[in-house]
């Protein structure tokens, strides 16, 4: 059965990094579902966090290969139930007459905000899971969605657990 992983990946914050680990996914036929990439708290270490739709033996897999990565540091599938993750989505709709005013109460309703107004369109800013996210967008379609742009989830296990202090980030 397919479900929903999410992986934590430390790397060496070198050119090259990122291509050899999305090229390790395309060339085993995987399809990457969301992707974020960015420093963290140690120098010379970013965080990858790829979601992806897959069984447990092809993440196992996939994890063992990514391991074997020179510049991966760590490889780590975060549990769903000591999880938190957000995404940001800008979401640009039309927005004239009376639909303006509904889909600033959709916004509101929703704890987005509006970051871009013009007179013909409204850009908004939600942060959120993903099924926050998509509820939005289902409910904002009605009024013309002109563009989404969406960051990919970034998630972080609860509690003390650190990823980094857990893989001696810089020792490898």
């Amino acid at each position: 059965m397919e479900d929903r992983h999410v992986l934590a990946v430390l790397v060496a914050n070198r050119t090259g990094v990122l291509n050899r680990v999305t090229g390790l996914y395309s060339r085993r036929g995987f399809n990457i579902e969301a992707l974020s990439v960015g420093t963290t708290g140690r120098e010379g270490v970013s965080r990858i966090t790829i979601t992806l739709k897959g069984d447990k033996k092809e993440v196992d897999q996939i994890t063992k290969q990514l391991e074997k990565l020179v510049d991966v540091i760590a490889v780590k599938e975060l549990p769903k139930e000591a999880t938190v993750g957000r995404e940001v989505c800008f979401v640009k709709a039309a927005a004239k007459g009376e639909a303006r005013e509904r889909l600033i109460q959709l916004i509101d309703i929703f704890r987005a905000s509006i970051i871009d107004a013009a007179s013909d369109a409204i850009t908004a800013c939600i942060i959120g899971d993903t099924d926050k996210t998509e509820a939005f967008l289902k409910l904002a379609e009605p009024f013309g969605i002109l563009e989404v742009v969406r960051s990919g989830l970034m998630a972080i296990e609860r509690g003390s657990v650190s990823m980094e202090e857990e893989a001696d980030c810089g020792n490898k």
